[in-house]
This record gives structure tokens, C-alpha cells and sequence, in this order.
């Protein structure tokens, strides 16, 4: 009876303590899940965060080509976060026309194509350290218009290609950066040409090849004045750097100081050959006159004397007209470099046609010619340089008086005409004598015969 009761008294207690096992074990169990979803949530966000490659504002995006597509009026600064290979083009969202692309220190490699394609009527601005790898790619292609404010860029072929068409003209500016590659710039494969490039600074570090006109160099390094197609190496007064301690120097070359150099600095006008009055573009071309590359400058004629070559032209023109003479004339021609004030990075392709003069002088220094004088990145120590050429006009002979015509002879005091005195009649004559002395001697012997004949008989 005793053992019963305790048993039933006992039974409580287990219960309780049973109770209490399990609540402390769902507690548990409860906060160890809980614990576990914080730690997977935590992993997750982690794992989207190194996944993101370029940001936008605040949002970032697992693809360089998804943030530009994101981009807006209010943020068009797409900022690279990681390396990445990525091949991209800048199509941001209808209505955006300018893009800046700040590196922020990494890699953008080429993945299957050039490494950045500007199309037509897009903009793009590339700035911050860091770089943009080509491989066996262009670093870039351009259609539009793309500044380059920084940066390294390399290539293992052709390191930026550009391209004006029927429809379309590429610009291109440079102002600071490494470019590296075995040619630097070239067409594209549908161009008809490079469109309007100017370089304005920067290190430069392969071939520039010939046939590329409208590409202007106003200042910068290059590594080697050979790589740069004649045309360019003759106009920009390349100087090799200064040494180092140690007596060395890096092997860049440099662009010199303001210089104006003419190909011809004596000109010979042939009136003979025709002559027509000349423009300032025209006599830049003639003498080969041009201004190396520095910023911001362009050449300027002396207009009084400018005139006073075409009054000349026209005195010429008139006496070769009039068959009158004219003495031979010289006109010196005053060339002076002065600054340009245009602030413009991209200007309207059309106007640099207006010059007349791709990589000339007057293209080069005009804001026009190379895409707008923008910032002057480096200026003379000295304004106002200037050069001089001669023109000289040819003299103009007056042409003789032309010879009276002979009078007619009067015809009662016609002479007679003389024998013709040809060798066939002196021949007949000499026949005709010897025929004439064989007949005498016949008529001789004749005589004699018959006389003899007389005195016999």
C-alpha cells in the first residue's frame, strides 16, 4: 500500500522534468535554425557582393555592359570594382549620349571582341588609374567620340581603331595615359578615314602608320621617332628627353618647343603657266609651312601683304592677257603662330573640312582642325613666334613685232628665168659636144677621102 503511494507521488516530478527537457529543446533547436538562416542570409549577401563588377550611384551589377545600361542623367559614371573580362558597348538607356568610365585601379580585359565599343552618336570619357587590355584585340573601337583622360592601354595588335564613314565621323582626344601596343591607331575595316583625333599628352609607345591625316599631335611622348609616319615626325620638332642620374634616359621623345617650319621657304610663280590668287590655306600649302605640335596655336598670314602678293597675281594675269610685258616681282610673306581661345573638347567634325589642310599647319593649330583647343595642356615659353616665306612672280617677255609681209614684185621687170642648172642638162651638154666632135672629124675624114680620090683619078 506504502509503495503504491510513493510511486504515485514520484510520477510529478518526472513529468515536470520531462517537460522542461523538451521546451529547453526546441529553444534550442529553435535558435540554432534561427542562427543557421542569419549565417546562410550573411553568406548570400556576400556572395552577391563579390559578384558585383561596376557600380552605378549606389546599385551595383554582376556586368560591366548591365551598369551601363543603367546609367542616367543623374549617374553616367560607370566605376569598374573588380578585374573582370568583359567586352562591352556603350548603349546606355535611350536618350543617354555621354558615359564616363572611371577604372578605379583594376583590369578590363577583351572577351571575344575590342574591349569597348563606342558606337555613333555616343560619347564616352575614360578616366581613373588603371587598365584597359586588348590581348589580341583593340582596346578600342570607336564610331562616336571618345576622350581619354587617363589610364594604360594595351593591345597586341592594333590598340585604337577609329572610323568616318557616309553617315558617321569618329573624334578622339587624349590628354594623359599609356598607350601601348605594335600600332596605335587605324580604320576600321569600312572607314574611309581615321575621323578627327588629337592627341594633347600622354606616352606613346608604337607605330603610327601613314595615311592617317586628320589625326593631330599636339603634344605627348613617343618612343620612337621612326614608328611615327614621316609627315608627323617632320611637323612636331621631336626632342629626346633629358637625362637621368645615372647619365641615362627613358628613350622618349618629346614634343619641342613652338616652332614653324617650312618646306619651301622660296616660291617661284610661273605666269606662263597660269596663275590664280592665293588664300592663306593655299600659300600654307604651296610652301609647306606648319606648326609642330603644341597646344592651342594655330598660323595666321599677314593680310597686307597677303593682298599685296594678289594685286601682283592680278597685274600678271592682265599683262599675260594683254600680251604686254611684266618685270619680275618678290613678296615676302609674314607666318605668325598665335593662341587659340576655344574651349571645346568635341567640336563639329564638318568644320575642321573647312581648313583644307589635314595634319597642315593651319588644321593642326585650329580648334577647328583637331577637335577643339580644349585646356592648354602646354603652352610656349614664348608667344608671337613667326616665319617667313618669299613669293616670286616669273617676268613676262613682250612679245615681238611680227615681220611686214614682202611687196609683190612689179611685173613689166620680171627677170628671166635662169637655166635650170641640174646634173642631167649638164650631162646632155656634154653628150651633145662629143656628138658634134665625132661628126666634124667624119666630115673631115670624109673630105680628106675624097680629095685623094681626086688626085688618083
Amino acid at each position: 500500500m506504502r509503495s503504491h503511494e510513493k510511486r504515485v507521488n514520484v510520477c510529478p516530478r518526472t513529468q515536470g522534468k520531462y517537460l522542461v527537457s523538451v521546451v529547453l529543446t526546441a529553444v534550442f533547436a529553435i535558435a540554432s535554425l534561427f542562427g543557421t538562416l542569419l549565417f546562410s542570409a550573411d553568406a548570400v549577401a556576400d556572395a552577391a557582393e563579390s559578384q558585383a563588377v561596376a557600380q552605378v550611384g549606389n546599385a551595383t551589377y554582376t556586368s560591366v555592359q548591365e551598369a551601363i545600361g543603367h546609367t542616367s542623367m543623374k549617374n553616367a559614371t560607370v566605376t569598374l570594382l573588380t578585374d573582370v573580362a568583359e567586352s562591352v558597348t556603350i548603349t546606355p538607356l535611350k536618350g543617354m549620349r555621354n558615359v564616363t568610365f572611371d577604372l578605379n585601379g583594376h583590369v578590363l580585359q577583351a572577351d571575344g571582341s575590342a574591349v569597348i565599343t563606342v558606337p555613333a552618336n555616343m560619347q564616352l570619357t575614360i578616366t581613373g588609374p588603371g587598365t584597359v587590355a586588348g590581348g589580341t584585340q583593340p582596346a578600342v573601337d570607336c564610331r562616336g567620340a571618345l576622350h581619354v583622360k587617363s589610364g594604360t592601354f594595351t593591345s597586341d595588335a592594333t590598340l585604337m581603331r577609329f572610323a568616318e564613314t557616309d553617315g558617321t565621323s569618329a573624334q578622339g582626344s587624349f590628354s594623359d595615359g599609356t598607350f601601348i601596343a605594335p600600332t596605335l591607331f587605324n580604320l576600321l575595316d569600312d572607314a574611309k578615314n581615321l575621323g578627327y583625333v588629337t592627341v594633347r599628352g600622354g606616352e606613346y609607345r608604337g607605330m603610327i602608320p601613314a595615311g592617317l591625316n586628320t589625326l593631330a599631335l599636339l603634344s605627348g611622348s613617343f618612343s620612337d621617332s621612326s614608328n611615327l609616319a614621316p609627315y608627323l615626325a617632320d611637323s612636331l620638332g621631336l626632342i629626346p628627353d633629358g637625362t637621368s642620374g645615372d647619365g641615362t634616359g627613358d628613350g622618349m621623345f618629346h614634343v619641342g618647343d613652338l616652332a614653324i617650319s617650312s618646306k619651301q621657304t622660296l616660291v617661284e610663280l610661273n605666269p606662263a603657266s597660269g596663275l590664280q590668287r592665293l588664300s592663306a590655306d593655299d600659300l600654307l600649302t604651296l610652301t609647306g609651312t606648319q606648326l609642330n605640335g603644341i597646344a592651342d596655336y594655330r598660323l595666321v598670314m599677314d593680310s597686307a601683304q597677303l593682298q599685296a602678293l594678289n594685286d601682283q597675281i592680278d597685274r600678271a594675269m592682265q599683262a599675260v592677257e594683254k600680251r604686254k610685258a611684266f618685270e619680275a616681282v618678290s613678296q615676302n610673306i609674314t607666318i605668325t603662330a598665335v593662341r587659340n581661345t576655344s574651349d571645346d573638347d568635341f567640336t563639329d567634325a564638318n568644320a575642321a573640312r573647312s581648313s583644307g589642310m589635314p595634319n597642315g599647319a593651319s588644321s593642326r593649330g585650329s580648334a577647328n582642325a583637331s577637335g577643339g583647343a580644349g585646356m592648354q595642356l602646354r603652352t610656349s615659353d614664348h608667344d608671337g613666334i613667326s616665319a617667313q616665306v618669299t613669293v616670286t612672280i616669273k617676268a613676262v617677255a613682250e612679245p615681238e613685232e611680227p615681220e611686214e609681209p614682202g611687196k609683190p614684185s612689179n611685173p613689166e621687170k620680171l627677170e628671166k628665168p635662169e637655166m635650170p642648172r641640174s646634173g642631167s642638162a649638164v650631162q646632155a651638154l656634154a653628150i651633145i659636144s662629143l656628138l658634134l666632135v665625132i661628126a666634124s672629124a667624119i666630115c673631115a675624114y670624109a673630105t680628106v677621102h675624097l680629095q685623094s680620090s681626086r688626085l688618083h683619078n
